[in-house]
């Protein structure tokens, strides 16, 4: 049997989905091929199977992470603003879901996983109310709340640096957060009643130079599959915590400007923008769809589109997810 490391894409194999997006950080899917795709022109977009896209939702600036909760309606990461929003599926009925806690704004909210107990796990990169100053500097503010059953909201970690997307494994034994400036996948032993153990790595204590990861998502057999922002990459840690690439589209220049000034704290956004690659343009977030659940999507800082392609292996089911 092939090693998951052995799976390699070119920028031929990649295809493009969707048109006119703003801005399109963060992807889920649903079994009859229904994408709903973060918009900055609004909240959403959601693109019907034959491509028949819609645009709802007041616009919020940065819609970040979507997941969606046991009602089917959608949950949307709001990093300017500071909030967590709620939005049915045909675009009614939008709430603010939290946008405090314990009497505190909320920082920079980042992404939201929903779980198989329809508790939501919501990563703030910063207490920040903008995320930049903590890309200009290692604040180490980073936080994740739960949202339990009952709706009752706790801090479970702190201290990250620059958390991004957070999901469970298989067994929801362990909580996976892409810590972003450090490079680097952590996790946390999730006890009972939803508190986190003690942190670790996972993987390799640094993915290398300029690999600033932002996307995770775990496939069917526990591989956990990321993108890299600045390198315009998709990588994949095994079980094993062994790492490789996938693909990625390094412009060096751009690259190596950005993490010298990432590193004299002086990086400004266009310094992030330059280091967008010829065929793939700072990629985000990473999702498994299809009927097979072997049909990736991938979303990006800067593309008006999705990129796509097949995996080798099956996603994770999502815990909206039923088979047909």
């Amino acid at each position: 049997m092939a090693s998951i490391h052995d799976f390699k894409l070119d920028a031929a194999q990649l295809s493009r989905v969707g048109t006119e997006l703003a801005r399109p950080e963060s992807v889920i899917a649903q079994p009859d091929g229904t994408l709903f795709i973060s918009d900055a022109r609004g909240l959403i977009t959601r693109r019907a199977p034959n491509g028949d896209q819609a645009l709802f939702g007041n616009p919020v600036g940065e819609p970040n992470g979507l997941a969606m909760d046991p009602q089917g309606r959608i949950v949307i990461a709001a990093m300017e603003g500071g909030k967590l929003l709620r939005i049915d599926a045909d675009g009614a009925n939008e709430t603010v879901v939290l946008d405090s806690f314990e009497g505190q704004p909320l920082g920079s909210v980042n992404f939201v996983f929903c779980d198989r107990r329809g508790r939501h796990w919501v990563a703030v990169s910063t207490r920040q109310n903008h995320w930049w100053p903590a890309v200009m500097n290692p604040l180490n503010d980073g936080y994740i709340l739960l949202i339990d059953e009952n709706g009752d909201v706790r801090k479970v970690a702190d201290g990250i640096n620059f958390s991004n997307e957070c999901r469970l494994d298989a067994d929801e034994a362990y909580l996976y957060v892409a810590e972003t400036m450090s490079s680097r996948v952590i996790r946390f032993p999730v006890r009972e009643d939803g508190s986190l153990g003690e942190r670790e790595v996972f993987g390799p204590e640094s993915l290398g130079h300029g690999a600033y990861i932002d996307g995770i998502a775990f496939d069917a057999e526990g591989n956990l599959w990321l993108t890299t922002v600045a390198r315009n990459g998709v990588m994949v840690i095994s079980p094993d915590g062994e790492a490789s690439t996938v693909f990625e589209d390094v412009n060096p220049t751009g690259l190596d400007n950005a993490v010298a000034k990432i590193n004299d704290h002086t990086i400004m956004p266009p310094d992030l923008a330059g280091c967008a690659g010829p065929n793939a343009q700072l990629l985000t977030s990473i999702c498994f769809a299809g009927p097979d659940l072997r049909t990736v999507y991938v979303g990006s800082l800067a593309m008006p589109h999705l990129l796509t392609f097949q995996s080798p292996t099956a996603g994770l089911p999502m815990s909206h997810w039923s088979t047909p």
